[in-house]
């Protein structure tokens, strides 16, 4: 029985004055209470971890430029999803798994994220396309002519 004792041992700390055997008690319960409870994980999580949640699953597709946006925009509106990519076509394409029941919370995730990308790439066009610009630009202009009659004087 000592052995039994011993495997199944918490560490409880409460902070007090004077300790009661109320207190302990009630420190005891509170702690039972939240040990019962299933913890789930929120947020990014695998395919695996989402399934055993017991919700069933919607997905939609997403380009691999607009992950990291995503992910914040799903952060701030607590939305429980999974990024899956699929390799077999080029470039890959990237799926996002969540559960239908956040769909609601989605829905003005996806409001706010395409509201900030639109934004985003409006107001700066891409360093490729500047760099094609210039370039045009400067294929226009002529080049200076080098003149290699240093020492000759002109008539």
């Amino acid at each position: 029985m000592h052995e039994q004792v011993n495997e199944k041992t918490v560490a409880l700390s409460v902070k007090g004055v004077k300790i009661t055997g109320r207190l302990l008690a009630k420190a005891m319960r509170a702690f039972l209470k939240r040990a019962r409870e299933p913890t789930a994980k929120r947020g990014r999580q695998s395919v695996k971890s989402l399934t055993k949640q017991g919700a069933s699953l919607a997905n939609i597709e997403i380009s691999s430029d607009d992950i990291g946006t995503f992910k914040r925009t799903a952060r701030k509106y607590n939305v429980d999803f999974a990024l899956k990519r699929d390799d077999s076509e080029t470039p890959p394409r990237w799926i996002i798994f969540f559960k239908a029941k956040d769909s609601q919370a989605l829905e003005a995730a996806f409001k706010e994220f395409s509201a900030v990308t639109l934004k985003h790439k409006e107001r700066k066009p891409s360093m490729l396309a500047k760099l094609s610009k210039f370039k045009e630009l400067a294929k226009s202009i002529a080049a200076p002519v080098k003149n290699k009659n240093r020492g000759e004087r002109e008539i």
